[in-house]
């Protein structure tokens, strides 16, 4: 492309597919304040190095335009992984969640590797990273949520393991994460998952999980307890102890009949630490 600049006019142009990009924005973000005088001169001398470079012997009717006071991209004759991602992405918020699977795995695989990777001291091109990194996480959840659908546990867990290390603050993508483990039948990873996930909101949120994570929470723990009578009556128990902590005052029991629950759930829970106690 003759150096730097005019690969970056050109990434610049790729990135705003079909919208023309004034002259001055150009120089602004090539150049920034510090731009002289002859920015523009100069700009326009990469751009007929572009058209050449692009479109040998096509100068005037090749992808690349003059349109208001700028230059455009015509994305009738560009094809580009970027568009195609989006596009995709788009076409699987829309159908159906079989169709939808497939098509953000489609999209997912043209996003495989970073954006601009190698334009790291440009802040133009971290913007864009920064934009289509969450476009990347957005379709990694759809898929996982998709698969979930589709009875495909273990490719829910992975693809929100992976959206989580972009964004470990997505609550969503964590709550499709412990869903995953309650499909696949693994509730004590799904459990562990919950608590990283209540540790990690604790200390950068200062919050609690949302209803949602709460429920698939809940959902495990009553997992976790099948098969043990001990457990069963100890999570009774700490549900019961829970509504009448939390829930409404007014009780739907007698008075006598709540007191004599309320009783019976302390000495469950009694009980059960006096042995975990021991077991220490």
């Amino acid at each position: 492309m003759g150096g730097c600049k005019p690969r970056h006019i050109l990434e610049i142009l790729l990135l705003n597919l079909g919208t023309p990009v004034s002259k001055t924005r150009l120089v602004e973000l090539l150049w920034g304040p510090r731009a002289s005088s002859g920015a523009v001169a100069t700009l326009e001398s990469y751009i007929s190095g572009i058209r050449r470079a692009i479109q040998p012997g096509n100068t005037k009717t090749g992808p690349l335009r003059t349109a208001n006071s700028g230059y455009v991209l015509d994305p009738q004759l560009v094809e580009l992984d970027l568009t195609d991602f989006q596009q995709l992405l788009h076409a699987a918020r829309q159908a159906a969640p079989a169709e939808a699977h497939g098509l953000a795995i489609q999209a997912l695989e043209l996003a495989d590797e970073p954006l601009l990777g190698f334009e790291l001291g440009a802040d133009w091109a971290e913007d864009a990273r920064t934009r289509h990194a969450a476009e990347k996480v957005a379709a990694q959840i759809l898929a996982a949520e998709t698969a979930a659908f589709l009875d495909k546990p273990q490719v829910t867990i992975s693809l929100a393991q992976t959206a989580i290390q972009s964004e470990p603050l997505n609550e969503r993508a964590w709550t499709i994460l412990v869903a995953g483990y309650e499909q696949a039948g693994l509730p004590v990873e799904g459990l562990a998952a919950y608590e990283r996930c209540r540790r990690l909101f604790d200390r950068d949120l200062g919050c609690a999980p949302g209803p949602a994570l709460q429920a698939a929470h809940l959902r495990l723990l009553r997992q976790r307890a099948e098969g043990n009578a001990e457990l069963s009556e100890v999570l009774a128990a700490l549900l019961y102890l829970g509504e009448r902590l939390h829930g409404p005052k007014c009780s739907q029991y007698a008075a006598e009949e709540s007191r004599r629950m309320q009783e019976n759930a302390g000495r469950v829970l009694d009980t059960f630490l006096r042995q975990a106690r021991a077991a220490v």
